[in-house]
């Protein structure tokens, strides 16, 4: 596809496009004013666009920030890239509407997930649509007008980040903040074809967003592809002192998936009638028995009674909360609606639903204790724009079956494309799985998106052929092992029960030496670097997270310990070393090229 012009046709470019395009100078963010111009203001999916001054404001200060390192343009992981927001997130200068005129105000600073994302070099172009006060999950309550369907403009597009999905869907931008409280950041990318990233609680923070619910509210991510999703969250997160909902990130959980994860899938899965839907998400779960999983039917009694207490209950007095001030006049029908219903509520109400909730979230996080993550349906059904209108809170209700509880029980969730239905409209399914495992939902997401080949969004573009990372996960320690605790040997518990995960196998550099050490219970090798006649060893790489990496060390008896290996490849990692007196009298197995063709030519000498 030509690169220099975008007048003609918009390239469904990931960010890793646009990053290749910048950096062999194929492109100049000034191309970003032809983006803009075909982008059209009557498009519903657009509450503002930026106006010729603020998109020259940017490229000013993105000039400034080349020139702050020295020109290198992958210190700015998102250089030039444009990015669109949904509209009840603030950037400064901008109008934020949360699609209602008369609630509009001038942001005066960005919401700092928008300032960094700035940082990192993007260009904001513009705020989008929105289910008014981010309450529904359809797209259609908004004094802008309904987004459809980017498939089908006679189906809904999903809200409330409604506007933020078609962008992306469409190729307009490769990647779209959005919010989810009940499944807004999660159901509009099952209805278009993309990923929308969920993430844990407090993760992004939420200063410079209008609340919904303040104790649920998450700042999402819509992108084509899962990697792009996470190294988009992976720049906007972080702890932040001004929101009193951010939380620093622990560190313990798992950052990967094992080759056969071990998922749960609910029991009796509801669609309310739709066999289209229900063939796509039979269909993914075949797809995911080929990757190798094993899937387990669950309980799913909990999640039902977790999600009915986001509207059904006193919950939704949160949402009145937020919106006291706000004249009713000025607030969709639908959603004023449901935000009265908060006022029959008494503060005794809310206590008990507060319990009603820890009861019910406990038990799913127990529910989910043994598995390495949920698949659900991201939506059980998809409505027409008609039928909406004819059931607005019935259907709403049916969109959130798979998606309402999951703040409530803190947990974070990724919602992948998983097919097309017999009409041509896509479905999709979504991982859940505890508080900050996100790291490892997307690294099972990226296996699952190569794997099904779904072209992006409603671009019709193949899925790009995603680069393999030799780099840590974010939060953990790449470990390398050489003996007892590889996979199958008898201390490689104290890798897996610490939510490590194993990476790969390979060999570390040509300067080692391997050793049976005598009399070590079980039976270890030891492993020395040498300055001539070294070989390559067989060795297992284990991502181990921050958090548990030290318990991990404590259990490690002398003569052995951690230090510095390098592997065939260059890389360094942590490794197994030994100390030099125990390998006096120690029998050299280095021939063998391993421990376990060492162990396995004693079996045979026994035989």
């Amino acid at each position: 596809m030509e690169l220099q012009s975008m007048s003609h046709a918009l390239p469904a470019f990931t960010l890793r496009d646009w990053q290749q395009a910048y950096r062999s100078q194929q492109l100049h963010p000034s191309v970003l004013a032809e983006l803009l111009a075909a982008c059209r203001a009557e498009d519903p999916a657009w509450i503002s666009l930026a106006s010729a001054q603020q998109l020259q404001s940017q490229l000013d200060q993105l000039q400034e920030r080349l020139a702050a390192v020295d020109g290198e343009i992958s210190q700015l992981p998102l250089y030039g890239i444009p990015f669109a927001i949904k509209d009840n997130i603030d950037a400064a200068g901008w109008s934020t509407t949360a699609a209602c005129p008369e609630f509009a105000y001038a942001a005066k600073a960005d919401a700092t997930v928008v300032a960094r994302l700035r940082a990192a070099g993007a260009i904001l172009i513009g705020k989008t649509n929105l289910d008014q006060f981010a309450t529904g999950l359809v797209g259609t309550r908004s004094p802008y007008g309904a987004v459809p369907n980017s498939f089908n403009s006679d189906y809904v597009s999903g809200g409330s980040s409604s506007g933020s999905a078609s962008v992306v869907a469409r190729g307009l931008v490769p990647f779209a903040l959005g919010t989810d409280t009940a499944g807004s950041g999660r159901v509009p990318a099952g209805f278009n074809n993309i990923v929308g990233l969920k993430p844990t609680k407090g993760w992004l923070p939420n200063s410079g967003l209008v609340p919904a619910c303040k104790t649920l509210d998450c700042i999402s991510v819509f992108a084509l592809t899962v990697a792009d999703a996470l190294a988009v969250a992976t720049i906007a997160g972080g702890y932040d002192a001004a929101d009193a909902y951010s939380r620093k990130n622990p560190n313990s959980a798992k950052v990967g998936m094992p080759a056969k994860p071990r998922l749960a899938v609910p029991s009796n899965p509801e669609f309310f009638g739709d066999s289209q839907n229900q063939a796509v998400y039979e269909a993914a779960l075949g797809g995911l028995r080929e990757l190798g999983a094993e899937l387990q039917e669950i309980d799913f009694a909990p999640f039902q009674q977790l999600a009915e207490q986001l509207y059904y209950g006193p919950w939704v007095a949160e949402r009145t909360v937020a919106l006291e001030g706000v004249d009713p006049a000025h607030i969709n029908p639908v959603v004023r609606g449901i935000v009265d219903n908060g006022h029959t509520y008494s503060a005794c109400d809310a206590y008990q639903a507060e319990y009603i909730r820890a009861e019910l979230s406990r038990k799913i996080n127990d529910l989910l204790a043994g598995f390495d993550a949920l698949v659900v349906p991201t939506s059980p059904t998809l409505r027409t724009l008609a039928e909406m209108q004819a059931e607005p809170v019935l259907f709403n209700s049916q969109f959130g079956t798979y998606t309402n509880f999951t703040n409530l029980a803190d947990l974070c969730a990724l919602a992948l494309p998983a097919g097309f239905r017999d009409d041509g409209l896509p479905a999709g399914i979504t991982l859940i799985a505890p508080a900050w495992h996100d790291q490892a939902l997307a690294a099972l997401g990226q296996r699952w998106q190569q794997a099904s080949g779904l072209p992006l969004g409603a671009t019709g573009q193949p899925l790009p052929q995603q680069p393999s990372d030799d780099t840590a996960a974010p939060g953990s320690v790449r470990v390398a092992v050489v003996g007892a605790h590889l996979t199958g040997m008898p201390l490689n518990f104290q890798l897996t029960t610490r939510n490590a995960v194993l990476v790969e196998q390979t060999t570390s550099a040509a300067h080692y030496r391997l050793y049976a050490l005598p009399g070590s219970v079980p039976p270890k090798p030891g492993l020395a670097r040498v300055t001539e006649d070294g070989a390559e060893i067989i060795v297992e790489l284990w991502d181990v997270p921050q958090a548990r990496f030290g318990e991990f060390v404590a259990e490690i008896p002398p003569p052995l310990g951690i230090g510095n290996l390098q592997l065939a490849d260059g890389r360094w990692v942590k490794g197994f070393i030994c100390e030099p007196y125990a390998l006096q009298g120690a029998r050299d197995i280095t021939a063998f090229g391993g421990w376990r063709a060492y162990l396995a030519s004693l079996q045979t000498a026994k035989n």
